[in-house]
């Protein structure tokens, strides 16, 4: 697989910073894009390995545009909160709605998200809507992401949202394996925990070699270990 440019937008977080490891070691060009990199001295360690740490703003779609130039992939793993908030109250329910506008103005080929586990479906609802699995204080934030899935649905881009399980863990071990299956949340499969760094290593294949196209699927741990996974 020839190096490709791939940008990794919220790189300072817990999804950004195993993808931006990942695909390093997969020898890709990587920009890593976080509001103030002063913040993330650590991930400036790996500068002239193929990662260069810039300054970039999602919500703003001339940054974008600056960031994604000359890209040949783009990863959302954004979150607008670095822990649950003690309110919603004036969340701009819009937020990923702007975030996907910007994403699919930038005219790089591949975008790929990272989905939030209370969008999978249960039956003819969403796991968010079921206060027995998903608090309900942060169903706006799940709304929000619901409204930015849809938005994905009336874009030409080639995009795909990769939703992981609740139990997505740093503490799970790294086996280099996943399985993909339906937007539907799977109880079983859901109860694996899933590492950042697997999820990591489902980001970079649907990069390299496209499975899913304009979509949202779920990614699980393969507790199988039938089938090798590149890592």
């Amino acid at each position: 697989m020839s190096s490709q440019r791939i940008v990794v937008f919220g790189a300072g977080g817990r999804a950004g910073r195993a993808v931006v490891d990942r695909a390093r070691r997969r020898g890709h060009q990587v920009t890593g894009v976080v509001r103030d990199p002063r913040r993330h001295a650590d991930l400036a360690q790996h500068a002239g390995t193929g990662v260069r740490i810039v300054a970039g703003d999602l919500t703003d779609g001339a940054s974008v545009r600056t960031v994604a130039a000359g890209a040949d992939a783009l990863v959302n793993a954004v979150t607008p909160f670095p822990a649950p908030p003690e309110s919603f109250d004036g969340f701009d329910d819009a937020y990923y709605v702007r975030l996907v506008e910007n994403l699919a103005r930038s005219d790089v080929a591949r975008i790929i998200e990272i989905g939030l586990a209370g969008t999978l479906r249960v039956g003819t609802t969403r796991m968010y809507q079921d206060d027995a699995v998903f608090p309900t204080f942060l169903r706006p934030f799940a709304e929000a992401r619901v409204r930015g899935l849809t938005a994905w649905r009336d874009r030409s881009a080639d995009w795909l949202v990769l939703t992981p399980p609740p139990e997505l863990s740093l503490d799970a071990p790294a086996t280099g394996r996943y399985q993909l299956a339906p937007a539907t949340l799977d109880p079983v499969l859901a109860a694996i925990p899933l590492s950042y760094a697997d999820l990591a290593v489902a980001v970079l294949d649907q990069i390299e070699s496209p499975t899913a196209h304009r979509d949202q699927v779920a990614v699980y741990a393969d507790g199988t270990h039938d089938r090798p996974q590149r890592v």
